[in-house]
């Protein structure tokens, strides 16, 4: 258990400190997410001096922020990722509230005040409908079943598979390239068969992918901080 205490800031990033119990060593971490710091103290250690080892930090604080992209906020005129292409996003005045996606361009009317509301929902829904088809597909090939499918928004996990045959999804792979989103249902319809890592895990997550899963595997790592920032405002 931690015990997360007051924020204070580095190179002008917010940072919470958690002490953990099995902590054994001062740790720092930048949340993509959230744009903040986590620094995790071992029990024993003051937080004066937790502190003035964060702040010492600075030159690697700034280091990671100059890494990050820009946030791409769901507001007319911002282009996101759709699918692997480019999407402009618009509000068409006098427009019905129904988004609707043309080559290039994901577009609605209804209200502007709720204009990202609408834009995320249905990005999620889309992400919930071709994953659970595409997962179905996956495991139909594989001779297992699946009890469920569903998507969330994990800070750090793309996909995950229960004992149960429940999978859940981070719903922002319908922002990938399909191969990309391919690789990540293969990989966790073979949890299906293995729930480990071992060699026969990777030679049916080999098999349902069709393939080497090592160039999808990079690409999405090298994706994953602008898939991270779309919808975020900071």
């Amino acid at each position: 258990m931690s015990t997360a205490l007051s924020k204070d800031f580095v190179a002008g990033v917010p940072l919470t400190l958690r002490v953990h119990p099995r902590a054994r060593r001062l740790k720092l971490h930048f949340d993509e997410k959230s744009g903040g710091l986590m620094l995790t103290v071992p029990p024993r250690t003051s937080r004066r001096a937790a502190l003035a080892w964060a702040a010492e930090q600075q030159r690697w604080v700034e280091a990671q922020l100059a890494r990050q992209p820009h946030p791409l906020p769901f507001e007319p005129g911002v282009t996101i990722p759709l699918d692997g292409e480019e999407v402009l996003l618009s509000w068409i005045e006098g427009a019905t509230r129904t988004v609707v996606h043309a080559p290039g361009a994901l577009s609605c009317g209804g209200p502007h005040e709720s204009f990202a509301t609408r834009i995320e929902a249905w990005l999620r829904r889309r992400a919930r409908d071709t994953l659970s088809a595409e997962t179905r597909a996956v495991a139909e090939a594989a001779g297992v079943t699946v009890s469920a499918v569903s998507v969330g928004d994990a800070d750090s996990r793309w996909g995950s598979c229960s004992a149960t045959g429940a999978i859940r999804f981070s719903w922002r792979l319908i922002l990938a390239p399909p191969h990309v989103r391919r690789f990540v249902v293969s990989h966790e319809v073979a949890h299906r068969l293995h729930m480990d890592h071992g060699p026969r895990f990777k030679a049916a997550e080999a098999a349902l992918y069709g393939g080497p899963v090592a160039p999808a595997r990079l690409l999405l790592r090298r994706l994953s901080p602008v898939l991270r920032r779309v919808g975020r405002r900071v």
